[in-house]
């Protein structure tokens, strides 16, 4: 299924990826909360700009490795939306 050329599929792959990223994030940030206050690495805020950086991978993996250009377009559409979310609610 996700060895189609098309936008929806690109769309969906940049929307559903930083939505797991992120949820993976808030469950390790749960998890750690009260173990390590004050020396986190990583703050709870920047947890959606690291859940984009992984739609990077995805694009390159469907635009270098596999040549699907419009899958590649999609998300990258999406990523672009996603992240100008974040830098509106910043």
């Amino acid at each position: 299924m996700l060895k189609k050329d098309n936008w929806i599929l690109g769309i969906i792959i940049g929307v559903v990826n930083p939505a797991v990223i992120l949820g993976l994030l808030y469950i390790i940030f749960y998890l750690t909360e009260s173990r390590q206050q004050k020396y986190m690495l990583l703050s709870p805020e920047h947890t959606p700009l690291i859940s984009i950086f992984f739609n990077l991978i995805i694009f390159r993996y469907y635009m270098v490795n596999l040549k699907y250009d419009k899958t590649g377009r999609g998300i990258l559409l999406a990523t672009m939306i996603i992240a100008i979310f974040f830098f509106i609610n910043i």
